[in-house]
């Protein structure tokens, strides 16, 4: 709901910065009075409301307002010169989301800086979750966010949608961003809950505009295809308390058909027409997942193949170690380990728990319970995700205790 009252002010007022200091300005009013005087029926219409008179304070304490306001008339026609009704259906071209985002992805930015301010601006994320995501410390990213911000403005950049030929620039850092949203929603790195739901469900929403916006552009299909391929197995995620359940344990029933049905689609008709691209790839992964009846009868061997074609386009270490595992369900546990093993050096992966949680898989499959206890233990003291800690945490006690003799009968 923020981004889409951020894009709403900064196209009103052609000033990004200052638009997202009243949207947050809105936001602190909304946690003060909705407690005692309850939500509004039209909680966006409040805040929009509520924003923009904050900004109308902010325009007129400034010395050149009249300056900025000519220069908007200037720059824009007559129909960008209103905010659209709080309730108004938001078509792709008129997504003041999907702008936003364009906006911040703007090739006068550096790449990391671009993905960090639209995580930041777009994806609600705080400064402390993105500095997670990009390995780096907080106050860092910090600065990186707030020279983005300041570039953009100097930069007097007009809030629009841009024209089909700069958009191939900026599509890249676009497509990581809403997978990075997509991602922080489906496996939450921090906090309390598994998921965060809104943001998976606002990343699956712009992903699904840029695709009508885009309805050729193959790797925005394969994005898309991915995300509800994913998201389909959501429901079956977590147990009655919060608890995550694995793949391999989940009751398939509860899957989304519909979701999976519309991935398939997209993947199978964005696949032939190419270039072949990363999401297009993971999408295809996780068409194999989804329509497997069981762990035992997914098609390991294609999805190794896959994952053997993903890592030369990308080469992240993270594609790697699940390359790793795909190869112990096809040739063995001993064959996984000894590809997560010259994984073990990549300052990528120090401090990151996935290494030593599939290390742990894996040790289990080989039927070495001990070493596995130690692993998943290792792999909960590095996480900060409550649900992925407890997960941990208990396949270690459970295999521990199945490892440890029986008493001795009095």
């Amino acid at each position: 709901m923020a981004p889409q009252v951020l894009g709403v002010l900064a196209r009103r007022f052609g000033d990004f910065a200052t638009a997202e200091d009243a949207v947050q300005e809105a936001l602190l009013a909304a946690a003060t009075q909705w407690p005692a005087e309850g939500v509004p029926a039209n909680p966006r219409g409040w805040l929009i409301q509520v924003g923009y008179r904050r900004m109308i304070e902010l325009v007129r304490g400034e010395q050149a307002r009249r300056r900025r306001e000519d220069l908007v008339a200037r720059r824009d026609p007559d129909d960008r010169q209103y905010a659209p009704a709080a309730d108004e259906e938001l078509t792709a071209e008129r997504d003041d989301t999907l702008v936003l985002l364009m906006l911040c992805c703007h090739p006068a930015l550096a790449p990391a800086s671009a993905v960090a301010l639209t995580l930041r601006a777009v994806g609600g994320l705080s400064t402390a979750e993105i500095a997670r995501a990009f390995l780096v410390p907080e106050a860092t990213m910090a600065q990186r966010i707030s020279r983005a911000k300041q570039r953009i403005r100097a930069s007097g950049l007009p809030f629009r949608m841009p024209e089909p030929a700069e958009r191939a620039d900026r599509l890249t850092a676009v497509r990581q961003v809403l997978y990075l949203v997509f991602t922080e929603g489906h496996t939450s790195t921090t906090g309390p809950d598994l998921r965060r739901i809104d943001l998976a469900v606002e990343a699956i929403r712009l992903t699904r505009a840029l695709h009508t916006l885009l309805p050729d552009d193959s790797e925005s299909a394969g994005l898309l295809a991915l995300m509800l391929l994913t998201e389909a197995r959501g429901p079956a995620r977590t147990g009655p308390s919060g608890e995550l359940i694995s793949l391999a344990d989940q009751d398939r029933s509860r899957w989304d058909a519909t979701a999976i049905a519309e991935g398939v689609a997209l993947v199978t008709r964005a696949l032939p027409r190419g270039p072949i691209g990363p999401y297009q790839v993971q999408a295809a992964i996780a068409a194999l997942h989804d329509e497997a009846p069981s762990t035992q009868q997914t098609d390991w061997p294609q999805i190794l193949a896959l994952y053997q074609v993903l890592e030369r386009l990308v080469g992240s270490p993270v594609v790697a170690l699940n390359r790793a595992v795909a190869t112990a369900m096809v040739y063995g546990p001993a064959a996984g380990l000894a590809a997560l093993d010259a994984l073990a050096d990549d300052p990528r992966l120090a401090g990151h728990h996935r290494l030593p949680a599939a290390r742990a898989h894996l040790h289990e499959m080989a039927g070495d319970r001990e070493q596995a206890v130690t692993d998943f233990r290792a792999a909960a003291a590095r996480t900060s995700s409550v649900p992925e800690q407890r997960y941990l945490t208990m396949r270690a006690a459970r295999l521990a205790a199945e490892a440890s003799p029986p008493a001795p009968e009095a």
